[in-house]
């Protein structure tokens, strides 16, 4: 595709913020529309409390480095990592340039724990090690079963545990919290004092359709339910949970092979402050066997805004609606003679998530904080509140063998003529926004990204565009280094 002369993102989080810089330094004289229902930005998948803020950088989340005959597969995990220092030099080009200002950073240094318990597991976990501390990415991993050194480092999980019991954990200390909220927030302000940039909240996209004009982009006001039409050569649909309904309304072939099954999230939230000060970490277990990743348990240390807190979860629940602040008619409404198999045989096929959910939505709160104990085993019950988290939509894929497949990634969607790119899924989502980004802008515009002009570019906001991470020890602590001193991490 050529370069476009209009261009409209819908949907104001991370993803839009991210490619709109990338569209403003590439092609700064296509005029940009973003449009947000929601009377903010970054306020759904994107806000600080929706989400559980860990820099997913494939440290301590074990649904990374699943088992295969045998041997830990950390494919996917180098991948994560690599596409994390990514987003780090990208956030550094940003904060280093000035072009993001900040009272508070945004990125915070917090230790990435994985912690399992049983032989099984604690093999696993040891495997898992000695595969991937083999890599520059991974090199400063410590592995650690010794009750005594944990009880140090980690002790509201070690007191009053057992000293019988067969447990593991490995560490890093490069581990972040990250507020995306807080950083897109931050890249809107910059956009918006870019020129032929416009930005608008409460407006609704309403329907899509493909014309020789290009695309005619129905928008909504959603106080005064005003209507207009935009007619853009370039659209880029980045807006969670409403992308599936969107993609659908523009009627291109590719997007008819996706159906969505949305699943709410909660947390618990710890109200003591002294609690809260004794834990500084974010330490991932591992998912019960039969439940799917998302049930991964983790407690984590946040810093938001310049304040500590201490959240566990997540526990899982289930609303028909595809974004937080959605429509109870969002999932019965995206279901059409073209994904109704693939979501049964989805179904079928994930009984042990359908199982998993109606488990979550039924537990009582002494279940929830029984599960809790398991992992924190002091833990007060007068000490932790209920927080509603985010909603994430699972993509229900067809699939020629199977019908339907269940996927818990993230894939970009492209038109044929690249003049429509819409992202669906959920993790690990913001923290590789920007490598997802670059392979939107590598789908839509192929040549232009193949250009030299973009390429000396890209290279100046990503010092490691084009070269291996996994690899290259030097470039890897080069651009480490670069972050840590302009994010002070």
């Amino acid at each position: 595709m050529e370069q476009p002369k209009k261009a409209v993102l819908i949907g104001a989080g991370i993803m839009s913020a991210t490619l709109g810089i990338f569209l403003k330094h590439l092609m700064p004289d296509t005029t940009i529309h973003i449009f947000e229902r929601l009377d903010r930005v970054g306020a759904e998948s994107s806000d600080a409390w929706n989400n559980a803020g860990t820099g997913h950088a494939a440290y301590c989340e074990l649904n990374y480095t699943p088992m295969r005959e045998g041997a830990v597969d950390i494919s996917k995990a180098l991948h994560i990592s690599e596409s994390f220092e990514v987003s780090k030099q990208f956030w550094t080009y940003l904060v280093g340039n000035d072009l993001v200002k900040m009272e508070h950073l945004f990125i915070n240094d917090v230790p990435h724990w994985s912690f399992v318990m049983g032989e099984e597991n604690v093999n696993f976990l040891k495997k898992r090690y000695e595969a991937m501390v083999q890599y520059p990415l991974f090199s400063d991993m410590v592995f650690e079963e010794d009750h005594t050194v944990l009880k140090e480092q980690l002790p509201l999980m070690m007191n009053g545990r057992p000293k019988s019991d067969v447990l593991a954990t490995t560490k890093m200390e490069l581990g972040t919290d990250v507020n995306f909220g807080a950083i897109t927030r931050s890249m809107f302000a910059y956009l918006e004092s870019c020129d032929q940039m416009d930005l608008q909240c409460g407006q609704e996209v309403r329907d899509l359709t493909q014309t020789h004009e290009g695309w005619l982009v129905e928008v909504g006001n959603m106080e005064t339910g005003f209507q207009e039409t935009y007619v853009a050569d370039y659209v880029f649909i980045g807006a969670g949970g409403g992308s599936i309904p969107l993609l659908e309304k523009s009627d291109l072939e590719e997007g008819k092979c996706y159906g969505g099954f949305p699943v709410s999230g909660q947390w618990l939230r710890c109200t003591n402050p002294e609690v809260v000060k004794q834990h500084e970490a974010k330490v991932y277990g591992k998912a019960a066997k039969g439940n799917p990743p998302m049930s991964v348990p983790h407690l984590d240390t946040r810093r938001m805004n310049g304040e500590r807190s201490l959240l566990f979860g997540p526990y899982a629940g289930f609303s028909t609606r595809f974004l937080k602040e959605g429509s109870l008619f969002d999932l019965p409404f995206s279901i059409e003679m073209h994904n109704i198999w693939p979501m049964l045989a989805a179904g079928v096929d994930n009984l042990g998530l359908t199982k998993y959910l109606v488990d979550q939505v039924i537990q009582s709160p002494e279940e929830r904080f029984a599960f809790l104990q398991v992992y924190y085993p002091g833990a007060r019950f007068e000490d932790w509140e209920l927080l509603i988290a985010g909603q994430r939509v699972q993509i229900i894929k067809k699939d020629k063998s199977e019908g339907g497949v269940l996927k818990f990634g993230t894939e970009v969607v492209t038109a044929p003529d690249g003049s429509l790119a819409a992202l669906l899924g959920a993790s690990p989502g913001a923290s590789t926004a920007v490598t997802i980004m670059l392979d939107t802008l590598k789908a839509s515009f192929p040549q232009l990204f193949a250009s030299a002009e973009w390429q000396q570019k890209i290279k100046r906001m990503i010092p490691s565009f084009g070269e291996s991470l996994k690899d290259d020890a030097e470039l890897l602590s080069q651009v480490r280094s670069s972050s840590k001193e302009v994010l002070h991490l």
